[in-house]
């Protein structure tokens, strides 16, 4: 089993900067990928951005350029740099963790509110 506990989360104003933490505990081992989501009210939830056991990143098109995925394997921490925020990035960004082998299996944390005024 995984916990994940999300934090950095607040009210920004558009141009601002946050950086979100997961911090992930129990079975972290093989091959896994860590990242995050985001849902906005009355949208889908969509992903942000993600890192895999070998650092290998992939990023949602909107925030490319903005957002850098990183992760602290010691740790086992993700973190998502957020730069530029703008008004649409508001959402509830979600911590996930995927485990790929031996099986797989996700993990969602809580949920950390990001709100960017304009």
């Amino acid at each position: 089993q995984v916990q994940l506990v999300e934090s950095g989360g607040g009210l920004v104003q558009a141009g601002g900067s946050l950086r979100l933490s997961c911090a992930a505990s129990g079975s972290i081992f093989g091959i896994n990928t860590m990242g995050w989501y985001r849902q906005a009210p009355g949208k889908q939830r969509e992903l942000v951005a993600v890192i895999s056991t070998v650092g290998s990143t992939n990023y949602a098109d909107s925030v490319k350029g903005r957002f850098t995925i990183s992760r602290d394997y010691a740790k086992n921490t993700v973190y998502l740099q957020m730069n530029s925020l703008k008004p649409e990035d508001t959402a509830v960004y979600y911590c996930r963790y995927e485990n790929i082998l031996p099986r797989r299996e996700a993990y969602w944390g809580q949920g950390t509110q990001v709100t960017v005024s304009s």
